[in-house]
């Protein structure tokens, strides 16, 4: 049994999942349709993850789980699959793609069942400590199905000695560190959990008599919800028959959310405290103008995340914006590349230059971020080969000089082009 023990140990400490980006959480509360308005939600946040999708629901006596590879509206779009998901209380989970841990298991929602009822667990964000829980957790008897670490949420749920959810709840998420949000679902209630810091967002909504859950506020439009509020950090929502209870179990902290949201992440529509995300990113674009304006014929966007920035630009610099750039939809991130040939393409798949707008032009390209720089170094080389006469790049957000450990992936910090460069 010790030589047992001792190997689970030394596979477990290799285990290193890559960290995830965003992820897109939902949740509703005694709605009729549960299911439906759960996948037009998820179908809202459906830019937060692409690889795959899931939906628990409850019916006041049984759960009930789908689970699938690729893109919501692909796979929640038949009636047969909705009607299979029945109940009027329901979770929702967009799944971003990352390298390797492709299996089916690792789709959330995840389900345990407990010693006071069952539990599903939608995860957005990335836990930092969740490799030296596991190891904890293995040599105290759990068994893992999958590679992710919300399953180790839902083992520190289910072995807590506490008799009610909430507290088991509470209990679980005081052994956490990371950045997280967190909707549940129980046999009684709907409840949300953001971290100390809110680093990752949660906002909640009201349908009728019912409570909304969901990543940003774009999905409570689409399904058409009122948004009330965004949970604070650290606080944890309890929804139950049709009223809304907040505990505060964590010390009082500042909050510190994700940059990325406001740059990069969240869908433009979403607000963001009292602006749509759209607003922040075109104001940035307005300072970077005041700060790094340059004589040019044109600004033209990276698409579409550096598109408000580079209208912001246009707008104060008084100069001409154009779409130099077109972005083509429908190549997603499991394009084959089986040759070099085909992989040297790159940015050509994606984007291709408009020639008789950029042709003899002076260019400003404005992107949202700056991470490696290789992108960034393709697209310059195809606008001058599409006739560019000069190109200016101008990035909306600063540098990235470190990574972040708390739901993005990003490289390391040796791979990160500022990290080792001054911006001249």
């Amino acid at each position: 049994m010790k030589k047992v023990i001792k190997i689970q140990k030394k596979k477990l400490k290799s285990f290193n999942p890559k960290f995830k980006e965003e992820c897109g959480v939902f949740g509703i509360s005694n709605a009729k349709d549960a299911s439906a308005l759960a996948a037009l939600g998820l179908h809202a946040l459906q830019h937060r993850g692409q690889e795959g999708c899931g939906i628990v629901t409850f019916d006041g006596e049984k759960y009930y789980s789908e689970k699938r590879f690729g893109l919501v509206g692909d796979n929640f779009n038949k009636e047969k699959v909705l009607n299979n998901l029945k109940g009027d209380y329901a979770i929702g989970h967009n799944r971003y793609s990352t390298t390797g841990n492709n299996t089916l298991r690792n789709i959330q929602p995840f389900f345990a069942d407990t010693n006071a009822g069952g539990i599903g667990v939608a995860h957005n964000g990335n836990l930092t400590n969740s490799i030296y829980l596991r190891n904890k957790l293995v040599e105290d008897g759990a068994i893992f199905y999958t590679t992710s670490d919300t399953e180790t949420i839902v083992q520190l749920i289910a072995k807590s000695k506490r008799s009610k959810t909430i507290d088991k709840v509470v209990d679980a998420i005081f052994q956490i560190q990371g950045g997280y949000a967190l909707v549940m679902l129980t046999q009684t209630s709907l409840i949300g959990v953001r971290d100390p810091y809110g680093i990752r967002p949660l906002v909640i909504g009201k349908l009728g008599n019912s409570y909304v859950l969901a990543s940003e506020t774009c999905a409570l439009d689409i399904i058409g919800a009122k948004f009330i509020r965004e949970v604070e950090n650290g606080e944890i929502v309890i929804i139950e028959n049709n009223k809304l209870k907040s505990i505060k179990p964590f010390p009082k902290q500042k909050p510190r959310p994700c940059i990325f949201e406001y740059i990069y992440f969240a869908r433009p529509d979403s607000f963001i405290g009292d602006k749509c995300a759209y607003e922040y990113r075109k104001n940035l674009g307005s300072e970077l103008a005041k700060e790094t304006d340059v004589k040019a014929d044109l600004v033209v966007p990276v698409p579409d995340s550096g598109v408000p920035a580079a209208i912001g630009y246009a707008e104060k610099s008084k100069k001409k914006f154009e779409l130099g750039l077109i972005r083509n939809h429908y190549v997603g991130r499991t394009f084959i590349e089986p040759t070099q040939n085909i992989r040297s393409l790159g940015v050509k798949l994606k984007l291709n230059s408009t020639k008789s707008i950029v042709k003899n032009k002076s260019i400003i390209l404005i992107d949202d971020s700056l991470v490696r720089g290789t992108t960034c170094h393709k697209i310059v080389k195809a606008l001058y080969e599409a006739g560019a006469y000069e190109v200016h790049v101008r990035i909306a957000c600063p540098e990235i000089k470190f990574p972040d450990f708390y739901g993005v992936d990003m490289p390391t910090k040796e791979e990160l082009l500022a990290y080792s460069k001054n911006n001249e």
